[in-house]
């Protein structure tokens, strides 16, 4: 160490990646979040073109918008 160097506080271990239990606010927004659900049916899809999918997911989109929040 030179003599410019001065150590402040102390290094802290990082939590990332470390494995614990979530807190309240963290279960909170679970909570908040799993009712909301995509209006995109699941599977693979394959389309001949772009523009097929495009269609498609247009398609989805106005359909979620004319349907209004899922309850």
């Amino acid at each position: 160490m030179s003599e410019f160097s001065r150590i402040i506080g102390h290094r802290q271990t990082s939590v990332l990646g470390a494995l614990r239990a979530p807190n309240a606010d963290e279960r909170a927004w679970v909570a908040r979040m799993a009712p909301s659900q995509t209006r995109v049916p699941k599977g693979v899809f394959r389309y001949r073109s772009l523009h097929e999918a495009n269609v498609e997911w247009e398609r989805w989109q106005a359909d979620a918008v004319t349907a209004g929040p899922k309850p």
